[in-house]
Parts: C-alpha cells; structure tokens; sequence
C-alpha cells in the first residue's frame, strides 16, 4: 500500500478543507508523539549515564594538568548510543588561569593552566573555591528533539585554596595600644661585612633576619624575636638571638633587652682582654695533655663573661619590669649568646644557652654539626624555659649547665635561630645532631636564593626574604644570625682528616 493509497482510505467522504485540517491534526499529534519517543529515550539514555567523572581538585598557583574522560553508556538498552561533548564552560584562563578544551573526538575534555583566586578576592574577603562547569553534549545514535538539540550537565571543580593566601597581614595598631608600647618593626635584618686581612686573606660575614610570623600578622600583633650582633675592632664575633613568649604581654621587650644587654657586656668585656686570650692559647697549647688547671681557668672567664652577660640581661628585664610595675614574666624571653674569634691556631667560641631554638656549628666539608647547648624545656611537653626564671641563676652550678666552649681549626657556619626555624627545618631535638639535616638547610638556603657568598651586603635581604618559607602548622616568629666564609672564599685545602673539636660544657670542666 503507498502513501496516495493511505490518504485515499483516511480522506474517504472529506471536503478539501476538512481534509486539510485533519491532515494538519494528525501531523502536529504524530510530531509530538513522536518527540515525546525521542525524550523518552533520551531519558532512558540519561538514565544510565554514570556522571562519575571524579575531576581532581586543582591547587592554587600549582600547575594543573587533567584530561577527563566523558562517561561510556554499556547497557543493551541503549546499544549504539555514545555521548559527544560539544562544549563546556565555567572557568578561563583571565579569570581563573585555566583553560578548557575539548578532544577533537568530543569523548574527552582537558582543564589546564596554573590556578589563581586573585580575582574572587575582594576587600579581604574569602575567596570563593567552587565553581560549576557546564558540560553540552549530545547522544550519537538517537536523533535529538528539535526543542532540546543539545543537553547540559553541572559539574562541581574546586579550586583548593594556597593556604598562605588565608592569611591576613594587620598592622599592629600602636596607636591604640597601651602604654608601655615598647614599638618593634615586623622585620630586622643585617649585614656585618669583615674586611680581608692585609695579605688578602677572607674573614668571616655576619648575616641575620628576623621576621614576624604569620599567626602574629594574623592578629595584628608585634613581633616578639630579637638579635643582635657586633664585629669588634680586636676580632671578636658576638651574637645574640632571643625568643620572646608569645604568652607574655612584653616579651618582645623582653628579648630586646636580652640581646642589647648581653652582647654590649660582651663587648665591655672583651675589650682589650689579653689575659682571656692568653688563656685560651695556653689551654690550646696544652689538649691532649693533663689540662685540668687551665679548662678551669679558660671556663672561668667564660662563666665571668659570657654568663654574667646572661646574668646582666636577666637583671635589666627585672629593673624594667620594677620600673613599669610590671611582673618579671610579662618579658619572658629565651636567649642564644655565643662569643667567637680566629686565632692563629684556631678559631674559639663559647655560648650561653637558655630555652628553645637552636645554636650549631656546622663543618660542611667534615659533614659535622656540634650543637652548642641543649634545648631545654620545663616541666612538662611543649614548655620551655626563660631567661627570666629565677632558676637560672639560682646558683652557680645552673649557670654552669648552659655554657659551652669549642676550639676548632675552621667551620662553615655558626648558626644561631628561634624555634620559628628550628621546629620546622629540624622537627625533633634529635635532628638537631643529624649534619644530613644541616647540609639540607645549608643547600635550603642556597638553592632559595641566599647568596651565602663574601662581602655580599644583599643577604641581609635574601635572607629575609627566604623566611617566609612555607611549613604546614609552623608560623611564629623567625629569627636566624649566621656567622659564615663565603663560599667563594672556601679553598679545597682543609684536609677531611681534621683534628676533632674540643668541645666541654664548663660544669664538666670544674667537676674533673
């Protein structure tokens, strides 16, 4: 039967009007009879779609490489029908810094590019991570309806956020806050350059920075580290750093005061201190042998002058404390103070050592790293001692205990930091003792862009600069001092069978 044999059967007995409107009333019942079939297969196809495109969640300013895969339909009920992806949208690279594209073949897509949140932060707001990508797309093997040619699907992608970028920088509203104010700059750093011997010959740079961490900006308080650091005209090399508690409402005077007070003594000291010096060479003269006498005399002068610089800064916080009508704790503060100077046959250094944070010296060609103290803590876990507890000093013995003397025949560095260095470059005490852990922070700092070279003035800057570095969970204050030969300067001369340090606490000194 053709077509003319089927307009004849359903026209039979129809006027020509008549017959035209009823042709016209089957064809539009017929069309959406007909679209209605196509959108229930198309349901059914949508229906066995398993959206499990499982995109991974990119990171801010960390590049991002993903291709996805369109989902694959399997099931009999629908065989022959693929999905093509036609487009997507929902990012770009101005906006977000990515691109996206689809494979030629439309059963792929690709998001590229390196992530920014900048533009969605807004008045220090937080930035938005979650943003929709709409995916266009048709089935091949079903003929798509003619109102619905094309299909959309909503995919959530998430941008995670650079977790430095969660922190806010206030300043520190001195204006507001009151008296004593006790102002400090959130960053000190400095250069001490040392001039070459007559024939040429390199001395050791002093560099140290210090910076306020990150939980501080973020509650626009001050910071509480400190150091200071002094070449004197007679060769001698001092350096203090100190660790206000952050408990404390004044502890960044506290670790002001430590470090102005016990290095300035230092340098009264040491000034013009022959007898000092005689010793040390004597007590040089005499290791290996029955040197009982002169230890004591050399730990003698190091209790006189390096502990009593301790002892001096102790007793400024409490006149401080006294003038203000404040309790001593209010300044509590942890302090590093080490002493150093080349002689012909070597180079000497003592320490003082009270609370956390670290002081090594660091041989890198002999891969050696002494710890000049003990990072002492208090009762319990997680506390630790300050300069400003009476303990300390409560006889002579306790002050015994933190001091330390070394003579070497040459180093690398002499490192002196904060817990806001240590805790996150060493973790544990034990590492500190680790020279693998030391070589990585030596090339840290090298590879981060902290010229470590002769009479570079810049470091101070670069050394600033790389205090910033990033560590989950470790945001206190910074503050590191490095004595050190520019690395330019080193020769291969030093054999690696060098003779080992010398190294006693001055308690062991006056107990043998």
């Amino acid at each position: 039967m053709n077509i003319d044999k089927v307009l004849q059967i359903l026209l039979e007995d129809c006027d020509g009007d008549k017959a035209e409107n009823f042709l016209r009333f089957l064809s539009g019942k017929l069309w959406n009879l007909y679209d209605e079939y196509l959108m229930d297969k198309i349901k059914m196809a949508e229906c066995e779609i398993a959206w499990n495109l499982n995109i991974p969640n990119a990171k801010e300013n960390q590049t991002y490489n993903q291709t996805v895969e369109m989902p694959v339909l399997s099931s009999d009920k629908i065989a022959g029908v693929d999905i093509v992806l036609e487009s997507i949208t929902g990012l770009d690279e101005e906006t977000h810094g990515l691109l996206l594209s689809v494979a030629p073949d439309g059963k792929s897509f690709s998001i590229t590019g390196t992530p920014s949140l900048e533009s969605f932060r807004k008045d220090g707001a937080t930035a938005q991570s979650t943003f929709e990508l709409t995916l266009r797309y048709v089935f091949t093997g079903i003929e798509m309806p003619s109102d619905r040619p094309v299909l959309e699907k909503k995919v959530p992608f998430v941008i995670n956020q650079d977790p430095r970028k969660l922190w806010k920088d206030i300043p520190v509203d001195w204006d507001n806050m009151s008296e004593p104010k006790y102002k400090k700059d959130d960053t000190q750093s400095e250069y001490i350059k040392v001039e070459a011997l007559p024939d040429g010959t390199p001395q050791k740079d002093i560099v140290a920075a210090s910076k306020r961490g990150r939980s501080h900006a973020q509650e626009g308080k001050p910071r509480d580290d400190h150091f200071k650091m002094i070449h004197t005209d007679n060769g001698w090399y001092i350096m203090a750093v100190a660790d206000g508690a952050g408990s404390a409402k004044f502890s960044r005077e506290g670790s002001r005061i430590a470090c102005e007070e016990s290095v300035n003594y230092c340098i009264v000291q040491l000034n013009n201190n022959k007898d000092f010096e005689n010793a040390i060479a004597k007590y040089d003269e005499q290791k290996g042998d029955s040197e009982t006498d002169v230890r004591k005399i050399v730990g003698d002068y190091i209790y006189k002058i390096v502990g009593t610089a301790a002892f001096k800064a102790h007793k400024a916080i409490n006149a401080e404390a006294a003038l203000t009508q404040n309790q001593p704790k209010l300044y509590a503060t942890t302090l590093l103070l080490t002493i150093c100077k080349k002689f012909p046959f070597g180079w000497f250094l003592a320490s003082f050592w009270v609370g956390d944070g670290a002081i090594c010296l660091y041989d890198r060609k002999a891969h050696s790293a002494k710890i000049l103290g003990v990072p002492d803590e208090g009762e319990y876990a997680g506390q630790t001692r300050f300069l400003t507890m009476p303990e300390i000093f409560k006889d002579a013995s306790s002050l015994y205990q933190r001091l330390r003397f070394n003579i070497v025949d040459d180093f690398t560095a002499l490192f002196l930091m904060t817990d806001g260095v240590s805790d996150p470059k060493f973790e544990t005490d034990a590492n500190l003792n680790n020279p693998d852990k030391w070589d990585a922070l030596w090339n840290d700092l090298k590879e981060n862009g902290v010229e470590l070279t002769d009479d570079n003035e810049a470091s101070k800057d670069q050394l600033l600069g790389w205090l910033d570095f990033w560590s989950p969970g470790n945001h206190d204050d910074r503050t590191i001092a490095i004595l050190y030969e520019g690395e330019d300067a080193i020769t291969e001369e030093k054999s690696e069978a060098d003779e080992p340090n010398i190294e006693n606490s001055v308690e062991d000194k006056n107990n043998e």
